[in-house]
């Protein structure tokens, strides 16, 4: 633990100048203009893995984009573990929401902040960190593997017919995903289940045509109310989903998201509610019940505003499922759900665009007990289980080839890493806690 823990600690110059090249590439698969960022930084990855000594292979897949795949054999007789992690990022949208660029890795007020600085390449340069510390420590006897996937913001398509096609290259005891992270910084915690999810398009029509508001308004039926109403029926008076026919009231049994840190983590507003009663706990609706977000609205845009009753109107709705629940019954019950409360008897299409599933795991099985006792030892304090609310259908695909595979998530994206917006950061000792105890069950790992 000391070997590990103080030459991570001195290497945080080399973390830093890692993430400061791997994050200089704006990597966003599959983006107009961009085509050749995603390949340098596969080629960044592809080099420093090998540079840590694994057999490294860059192999494109069906998606057009690189995912990294590469072995270091042990003891035969050993297990063996696979880390994961991906080098794309979403798009760094309005540059003019950056207090620095996105691109340039840029420390302030002990964090480190550019695009990707967290999700995901601060967990790529973690495996690096751990792996060196390893090293220097004596090594391991297990068998290593690595996949770094060049899509996974995009769906990662590509991966998921990869590990359909070969099946074989990710075969492995245990298979650590680093995609995710602490409930706060400084608190280690395992991610024992991820929501499921679907993604459903909804269209109202209530009318040929917009006709004048001046002479039919009132008694012509406006699509876009129409709308709200029926969306507006998924909630109740306290902000709960509800949904015909689900279990929206399910409570969680693991570690308590408390309101304070919820209501900074989500940025909300002064003075605005956190959805649900005092009764209903904060992990109770992130983790135990379904959601239901409207990501997405359209009617006549209020730059062409004129004097009509809408005609038709269109939202995208984004709806969590916790992971013991199936998603693609989830997502049929919000669809009946919908055609059953719209108003008015104006038309109603529901679409369902996308499901996937959720996924859990047993923090007491050994690969997972393992990691929780280093994370434990690397923080100096106990590890606690936590959902998360995002869906990675990775762990799923994962789980079906290899059914005997331990999957354990954790990783360096606490909620203050604002992950997919302006200002995305990491605070740099995550990524020095997280490596010593990835470095530390590299060591301690059995089955």
């Amino acid at each position: 633990m000391t070997t590990i823990s103080d030459f991570i600690s001195n290497d945080r110059d080399r973390i830093f100048s890692q993430l400061s090249e791997l994050v200089a590439f704006n990597s966003v698969h599959n983006e107009p203009g961009l085509e050749e960022e995603p390949k340098k930084a596969a080629q960044w990855v592809q080099a420093a893995f090998t540079e840590a000594g694994f057999d490294i292979k860059a192999i494109e897949t069906a998606d057009g984009s690189t995912a990294i795949v590469g072995s270091k054999p042990g003891d035969a007789a050993k297990p063996t573990v696979l880390l994961y992690s991906h080098y794309d990022v979403v798009p760094v949208g309005n540059v003019e929401a950056w207090e620095s660029d996105p691109l340039t890795l840029t420390e302030r007020n002990g964090r480190w902040y550019g695009r990707g600085a967290a999700d995901c390449k601060g967990n790529v340069v973690m495996h690096l960190a751990a792996l060196r510390a390893l090293e220097q420590a004596g090594g391991t006897d297990l068998n290593l593997k690595v996949l770094i996937e060049g899509s996974e913001e995009r769906g990662g398509n590509g991966l998921s017919q990869l590990i359909e096609d070969r099946p074989e290259l990710f075969a492995a005891d245990a298979i650590l995903i680093a995609d995710g992270g602490n409930t706060k910084v400084g608190q280690p915690t395992l991610l024992t289940s991820l929501r499921g999810g679907a993604q459903i398009n909804v269209q109202v029509d209530t009318l040929a045509a917009g006709v004048h508001s001046g002479s039919f308004g009132g008694a012509a039926p406006d699509a876009a109310k129409a709308l709200m109403r029926t969306l507006d029926s998924l909630t109740d008076e306290y902000g709960r989903t509800v949904i015909d026919g689900v279990d929206c009231a399910r409570t969680w049994d693991g570690a308590p998201y408390p309101r304070e840190d919820f209501r900074g983590d989500a940025l909300l507003l002064d003075g605005v509610d956190i959805m649900g009663t005092e009764d209903d706990a904060i992990a109770d609706m992130v983790w135990s019940r379904p959601a239901v977000s409207v990501t997405g609205f359209t009617s006549t845009p209020v730059a062409e505003a004129v004097n009509a009753v809408a005609h038709t109107a269109q939202a995208n709705l984004n709806v969590r499922v916790p992971a013991d629940m199936d998603s693609a019954e989830v997502a049929e019950a919000v669809k009946a759900h919908l055609e059953n409360h719209v108003p008015w008897n104006a038309h109603i299409k529901v679409t369902i665009l996308e499901v996937n599933r959720g996924f859990s795991t047993d923090p007491n099985k050994p690969a997972a007990k393992t990691l929780g006792d280093c994370l434990a030892e690397a923080y100096g304090k106990e590890t606690i289980q936590s959902g998360m609310g995002g869906s990675i259908p990775l762990t799923v695909e994962l789980q079906e080839a290899h059914p005997n595979a331990e999957i354990a998530l954790f990783g360096v994206e606490e909620p203050l890493c604002t992950i997919h917006s302006a200002n995305e950061s990491v605070d740099p000792t995550e990524i020095e806690h997280i490596a010593i105890a990835e470095a530390l069950f590299l060591q301690r790992y059995t089955k």
